[in-house]
């Protein structure tokens, strides 16, 4: 997922830092904000972007010749939400370029898009279609914590064939190309993904199920639902 340095062409590598710029501005007044109200949460925030970079840091490759790795944003973005998410994704990514030579400063508004707000945004409303429709929590964080990291690349492919279009199919034909690259690996690292998330989710109802309810993430009601379920 991480577009190494220099490889989008211009305009398509300023065109996402501005779309990835509004995104960045919320999430910096929700973060403050976050500070202001729910210092307890911090410790579970810097958790959470610990979580980002170590699973995005897993670089493994793929059969088709490309690299897939996880990407963490799902458990963020439904405690904190998809704005907030986007801060520590900006944060990490910048690292990631800086630091490991994991996609590029040139890249970096491409990446953040693509990891740190696409994937958090649909993590997000999964989360809230399923808490709200009864779905099982833990079935719910899974779904949205998979469904993030695929689209994440479905995102990037998306990227990739606007920069790329294919000579014989356009932006579809390469989109489905670099698709096809991506899915061989990914999709079962997706599944990982979620279930990994689910089980830290399940361990934060354990230990710290109070900082769930401030956060309003889970009700009381529903938290003491899921522990008696655990007895």
């Amino acid at each position: 997922m991480h577009i190494m340095e220099g490889f989008l062409p211009s305009p398509w590598w300023e065109i996402w830092y501005i779309i990835s710029a509004p995104f960045l501005i919320v999430g910096l007044i929700q973060l403050k904000k976050l500070f202001a109200e729910h210092r307890d949460s911090i410790p579970l925030l810097a958790v959470s972007g610990a979580f980002i970079f170590v699973l995005s840091s897993l670089k493994l490759p793929s059969v088709t010749g490309s690299c897939s790795h996880p990407t963490g944003t799902g458990l963020s973005a439904i405690l904190f939400g998809p704005f907030i998410t986007s801060i520590l994704g900006v944060i990490v990514l910048l690292y990631q370029a800086l630091f490991l030579a994991h996609g590029g400063l040139t890249t970096l508004g491409a990446n953040v898009f693509s990891m740190g707000i696409a994937g958090p945004l649909v993590a997000w409303g999964i989360y809230q279609a399923g808490n709200r429709t009864g779905l099982n929590t833990y079935v719910t964080v899974f779904l949205a914590a998979a469904l993030a990291d695929l689209f994440t690349y479905v995102v990037t492919s998306f990227q990739l064939a606007l920069a790329f279009p294919s000579a014989t199919g356009g932006i579809f034909g390469s989109f489905l190309a670099f698709g096809v690259i991506f899915a061989v690996t990914q999709i079962p690292l997706a599944i990982v993904e979620g279930v990994i998330i689910a089980l830290v989710f399940k361990y934060i109802i354990a230990l710290r199920p109070d900082v769930l309810v401030n956060l309003k993430v889970l009700s009381q009601e529903q938290v003491d639902k899921l522990r008696v379920a655990e007895v």
